[in-house]
């Protein structure tokens, strides 16, 4: 298992992508569009993601800003089997927030577990 990202909801993109690239020195990995979910996610770091944690924006396009409260998102973990590693995880008493299956408006395979605090956990499965 690795750390792949942190993942932050904004209410500008342009203007936080801007920050991470121009005044922290990131690179923009890649950004997409989801027009069935009303969102665009954009990854930035320091590295390429195969080898570095890279942090993820999520614009929804209907939000302009969030209170810092629930501004965080969640921690991304990667797994060979999301359906095997939530069923460990379940098995030895973790909560599954968010069963495994596709992401809305994607195909890509997750699901969501809750820490003790009730930080989220996301499981994913690399894509073949």
């Amino acid at each position: 298992m690795r750390l792949l990202h942190t993942m932050l909801r904004v209410g500008n993109l342009e203007a936080s992508v801007k920050f991470y690239t121009e005044v922290l020195g990131m690179s923009l990995l890649r950004q997409k569009d989801y027009p069935e979910g009303r969102f665009t996610l954009a990854f930035l770091g320091y590295g390429d993601e195969a080898h570095n944690t890279a942090l993820e924006l999520t614009y929804n396009w209907d939000t302009d800003h969030y209170d810092l409260g629930n501004g965080f998102g969640h921690l991304a973990i990667e797994v060979d089997d999301v359906y095997e590693a939530a069923e460990r995880i379940r098995k030895a008493g973790g909560r599954i927030i968010r069963e495994p299956g596709p992401m809305n408006a994607g195909t890509t395979l997750l699901a969501f577990v809750a820490d003790p605090d009730g930080y989220e956990i996301e499981l994913l499965q690399p894509k073949n």
